[in-house]
């Protein structure tokens, strides 16, 4: 999904790598965890069940965090190692 916003990429594509992305994480995430991407959108059902879920909340703000600082570091990675063509 970075590379759909740099400057270099085809202009009005964007919306659909990370349209694909997010139905990848779907199709995916949701039969085997029953997950949600948005970690606003797990807080709520997290305090009504209680329990499992509200100790497992803060894995929902954490992972995405590491995740996007994982992905730009690598992307970052990538960019500094190409070859001008």
């Amino acid at each position: 999904m970075h590379g759909s916003t740099i400057l270099k990429s085809p202009k009005g594509f964007a919306g659909v790598a990370i349209g694909l992305s997010l139905v990848f994480i779907h199709l995916v995430g949701i039969p085997i965890t029953g997950t949600s991407v948005n970690p606003a959108r797990s807080l709520g059902p997290a305090i009504i069940s209680g329990g499992t879920a509200l100790n497992q909340l803060w894995l929902f703000w954490v992972a995405p965090i590491i995740g996007g600082v994982v992905a730009a570091a690598v992307w970052k990675y990538l960019e500094s190692n190409k070859t001008p063509s």
